[in-house]
């Protein structure tokens, strides 16, 4: 069962059991028992990221239909919407060490892994609507170009869809370092080009930065993340896509995320399927000039 712990205990203060939060709560009218889930929130990370409901309602003193209406009105779709949030921030306030202790011993680690994974997929079905997924691959499909970013563990989903997604005759480029090299990139974007970022757990500041610039050059950003609100979600994406992506060790799961590309990928095929086609066989017939595969 969750403990209380907190990433800013002993201050004592309103303002660090907040900053935790970020912007996760919206300052809006809430109800006296609304509020009060809200201050179990806010007092407990560790309780309110990992918790049933029940365990927020006791605490809370209300019953558990106060727990999913408190969450509908701090704009989330329900209380498992919410507590992703919260998780999602609760493993950035804590040091990468410390989630080896978070998630404690493993009975078997690959069934363990699958299993979560497995979860991480149940939820990204919950959390994203076929509009919002269609959107994404309309954006997609009519675009110029695309640019692909993703830097770290999180440059595998990324390079997943630049790969597939050139292999369908799309002009897709992969970004996945940092520096002068994503600033070349992003300077090359604009009006009817889409920027893909796959960025989850800690934001990455470049990757943030590059993506509000592509943004304010008129760029599409097409954000594949696990937090609903922060900068990246609320104010550059366009179309927002949302994978948890926790795992069972102090790494982070990339499974969801390379689920939603292959996703998006299918749908880009649907989308211009003539134009896939050709492209797949100028494919195949260059595999076979260039002699790539074994008979």
């Amino acid at each position: 069962m969750p403990t209380d712990t907190h990433p800013e205990q002993g201050r004592g203060s309103e303002d660090a059991d907040r900053r935790w939060l970020g912007d996760a709560l919206p300052d809006v009218a809430l109800s006296k028992a609304q509020a009060r889930v809200v201050d179990v929130i806010v007092r407990n990370p560790q309780l309110a990221s990992y918790a049933e409901i029940a365990q927020i309602a006791e605490r809370a003193d209300v019953n558990s239909s106060t727990v999913v209406r408190a969450a509908q009105a701090l704009g989330y779709r329900g209380w498992p919407d919410l507590q992703r949030e919260l998780r999602a921030r609760y493993l950035v306030q804590i040091s990468t060490e410390d989630t080896l202790t978070e998630h404690g011993e493993h009975r078997s680690p690959l069934h363990d892994a699958l299993t979560h994974d497995v979860e991480n997929l149940r939820q990204t079905l919950e959390s994203n609507s076929a509009a919002e997924a269609r959107a994404a691959i309309d954006a997609l499909a009519g675009a110029r170009s695309i640019l692909v970013v993703g830097v770290g563990s999180f440059a595998g989903p990324a390079g997943v869809m630049a790969h597939l997604g050139s292999t369908l005759g799309y002009p897709v480029t992969l970004e996945n370092r940092a520096g002068v090299h994503l600033a070349t990139a992003v300077n090359t974007v604009g009006p009817g080009d889409v920027l893909v970022v796959v960025n989850m757990w800690r934001s990455t500041k470049q990757v943030i930065a590059a993506a509000a610039a592509a943004r304010e050059a008129g760029a599409t950003v097409v954000a594949i993340t696990d937090m609903r609100r922060g900068r990246l979600a609320t104010s550059i994406a366009d179309h927002l896509l949302i994978v948890p992506s926790e795992g069972i060790s102090f790494f982070q799961s990339v499974t969801a995320a390379t689920s939603v590309v292959y996703g998006l990928l299918a749908g880009m095929q649907e989308a211009q399927p003539e134009r896939s086609r050709a492209a797949i066989r100028r494919t195949q017939q260059l595999w076979r000039d260039l002699d790539i595969y074994l008979d």
